[in-house]
């Protein structure tokens, strides 16, 4: 591997800005001793309104080299962390998975989840069967127009589309341990952009008929204008309240059954 840098400004070592047992995940991924959280640094996708956007946009983190990182995914097993949680790893799979075998071999055992922005290449994601035990996408938008104004990525609906299904035939849906922690499975996020119900909808729509009504689905309301936005003022302001009940109507309404609430 080469040390060229390109769009995700990432060369031939991972940048991780944090690693530690997180609360703040959804409950079947925190359990008691919290989420193995690794959040990497930069981002293949980079939507402007980004709330870390330091470290997705501005690269704040510290490259680390894979007997490192695998070092950092041990010791949050040995925290007690229910899972290892690999936060925007779609632009460091290979590190990953160089990481993952020296971890494996020093006795990680616990499921690790791919948390991403659903901006996913098949061929990557294929490679991926059988490592992954949790896919957790955030599937955004639907409208290539909206993909067009906040990330620069009109392909966005028809790739993770794509992605999502994939990730599915994989793992399937979520599968839970007697404490009712996540060991394997599909979980999606869905963060509801500002005066875009009819985008929500279609992805409703989307899951419930392509993927499966039984689907775990977390519709998030944290929608916040950070970035730069001011070019497009329909969606620099904050998600109402309203809207946000509307959304989780609309998936109630559509036929899905597992909804974080």
């Amino acid at each position: 591997m080469n040390d060229e840098k390109g769009v995700c400004n990432t060369g031939k070592f991972a940048m991780v800005s944090s690693a530690s047992p997180h609360f703040g995940e959804e409950p079947p991924l925190v359990g008691q001793n919290g989420s193995g959280t690794v959040f990497f640094t930069n981002c293949n996708l980079l939507c402007s309104f980004c709330q870390n956007h330091d470290i997705s946009h501005n690269a704040d983190g510290v490259e680390i080299r894979d007997d490192d990182l695998a070092d950092l995914m041990i010791r949050l097993q040995e925290m007690g962390c229910h899972n290892i949680n690999l936060v925007t790893p779609s632009h460091v799979v290979p590190q990953i998975i160089t990481a993952l075998e020296k971890a494996i071999r020093r006795g990680l055992s616990i499921p690790l989840v791919y948390n991403t922005s659903c901006y996913d290449n098949i061929e990557t994601l294929k490679f991926l069967d059988g490592i992954i035990d949790i896919y957790m996408p955030d599937l955004k938008f639907f409208s290539a127009e909206i993909a067009r104004k906040t990330c620069n990525a009109v392909n966005y609906p028809d790739v993770a589309r794509k992605a999502v299904i994939e990730m599915h035939r994989q793992v399937g849906n979520l599968i839970f341990n007697k404490r009712g922690i996540a060991q394997k499975g599909l979980l999606i996020r869905h963060l509801v952009m500002p005066g875009q119900l009819n985008d929500t909808r279609e992805i409703i729509k989307f899951i419930v008929n392509e993927i499966s009504p039984l689907t775990h689905v977390n519709i998030m309301p944290q929608y916040r204008p950070f970035g730069n936005l001011y070019h497009f003022p329909e969606f620099n302001r904050r998600l109402t309240n309203d809207e946000y009940e509307e959304a989780m109507n609309i998936a109630k309404d559509e036929g899905l059954v597992n909804l974080f609430l």
